[in-house]
């Protein structure tokens, strides 16, 4: 890849189609920040193990995440994209990191501890050492920049520990330090207009969805839970529907809406009836590619493997440095 700022690393477990809500908090960064940085994208199909109590769907996630990263402008000639089990080098890294991991840091972790609630008949060591495998995905690559929200700073700031403590156990500095890129990620309210978008919610609008379905979606949304009848006067700044039409509507737009719904002059549905048209038009270039991509599988299966390959030799190269520094029987195959 060409000199640029610096590498970017930045990996999403596979959780199939991707909603607004992805769009919006990452998406959308990842293919801006093609410009500026070499950067590698990876499906991290491993780490969604640590929650998962079946893989039947894992394989069909991964392709259709990959489907609308490509769809939405995530470039294979500009980036490296793969799925992360294609590259077995996170795994031995991974293992490692451990030893100069203490185990009381990784229990005290917040995103641990908010899992272990979610999950509680799941607590497993790969919950546990979910970090470390984290933080062995960013290494790996030599990592200048992680593009992550407030909420995951722990999480840099943990793998910046493992650097210090590896690079201080071996007497070494083949591990870099990475540098966090503090992203202000939107927050997407769901359909429900209380809670974060979210599939587990049942709350989400697909980007790839088809045009009837996110009418339908969109038609279904909560609106001001105060304007009971169609007389009364609305309060859009309470009203999830008018968030989104910041989103997706023209400014005109928006400012009709906002003086139309206090005035009572304009009601729900038809409010509804107008994102639902915006939306449909916002994504109806990403859908074209999105479909005619779905058509070529095979071509997508070879973009996630080109990526692994081109993935590997950086891989390679810092597990060579990694062996050496802590001093294994050298190999030669």
């Amino acid at each position: 890849m060409s000199e640029k700022k610096g590498r970017v690393f930045s990996g999403a477990r596979p959780t199939g189609r991707q909603h607004l809500g992805n769009y919006f908090g990452a998406i959308q960064n990842y293919v801006g920040l093609q410009k500026d940085y070499d950067c590698i994208y990876c499906i991290v199909d491993v780490h969604a193990l640590t929650t998962m109590e079946t893989t039947l769907n894992i394989r069909d996630n991964t392709l259709e995440m990959a489907l609308d990263w490509l769809a939405a402008g995530m470039d294979p000639e500009q980036s490296i994209i793969f799925a992360q089990s294609h590259v077995p080098q996170h795994v031995e890294l991974h293992t490692y990191l451990s030893m100069v991991t203490p185990l009381g840091k990784l229990s005290e972790l917040p995103n641990f501890k908010e899992k272990v609630k979610m999950h509680p008949k799941n607590v497993n060591y790969g919950l546990l050492g979910y970090p470390v495998l984290m933080s062995a995905d960013i290494l790996l690559y030599k990592t200048n920049v992680v593009p992550v929200g407030v909420d995951q700073q722990s999480h840099l700031e943990f793998a910046r520990e493992l650097v210090r403590s590896f690079n201080y156990r071996y007497q070494t500095d083949v591990l870099v330090e990475p540098q966090m890129k503090l992203t202000k990620f939107p927050k997407i309210l769901g359909t429900d207009g209380v809670s974060k978008m979210s599939k587990s919610l049942n709350n989400h609008i697909e980007m790839g969805a088809p045009p009837e379905e996110t009418t339908k979606t969109v038609m279904k949304m909560k609106t001001d839970p105060q304007r009971l009848r169609l007389s009364d006067p609305g309060d859009p700044d309470v009203c999830n529907v008018f968030t989104l039409h910041k989103i997706f509507s023209d400014a005109s737009d928006v400012e009709r809406i906002d003086k139309e719904c206090r005035k009572a002059e304009i009601g729900c549905v038809a409010c509804k009836r107008l994102l639902a048209e915006n939306i449909n038009q916002y994504f109806a270039p990403f859908r074209e590619k999105r479909a005619a991509l779905a058509d070529r599988p095979d071509d997508v299966w070879e973009i996630l493997n080109d990526g692994a390959k081109r993935a590997r030799v950086i891989a390679d190269q810092t597990m060579v440095e990694v062996r050496e520094a802590i001093g294994l029987a050298p190999f030669k195959g």
